[in-house]
């Protein structure tokens, strides 16, 4: 039986990082932050996006190289900053939907 954050068939804990998921999924999201990384530098470097949304994208990055949280918890806090500024009327439609595409290939990383 599991429960929690404890499996009490090998009575060993399961809250280290990437334990719950297999060694080819954590390559999986490994590259998946990586490319969502990139992009979000594009949108960080870019002079004609307005100032907040380059320091939400940096922010964003920032919340992708937190290594104390799981690969699922960083993606998720990064999508959270994501969604957030997304709703800004200032931002360039181009710029949307770079974020917007940026947020999906983040959602595909699961615990």
């Amino acid at each position: 039986m599991t429960g929690g954050l404890f499996d009490y068939r090998c009575g060993a804990s399961l809250w280290g990082l990437g334990l719950m998921v297999g060694k080819k999924k954590l390559k999986e999201y490994e590259e998946r932050i990586e490319q969502a990384v990139n992009v979000l530098g594009l949108v960080s470097e870019d002079t004609t996006t307005p100032r907040n949304i380059r320091r939400a994208a940096k922010n964003a990055i920032d919340a992708l190289h937190v290594s104390q949280h799981s690969h699922a918890v960083q993606a998720s806090n990064a999508i959270s900053l994501l969604d957030e500024i997304l709703q800004d009327p200032n931002m360039p439609p181009y710029t949307r939907v770079k974020l917007w595409n940026v947020m999906s290939i983040l959602e595909a990383i699961k615990d």
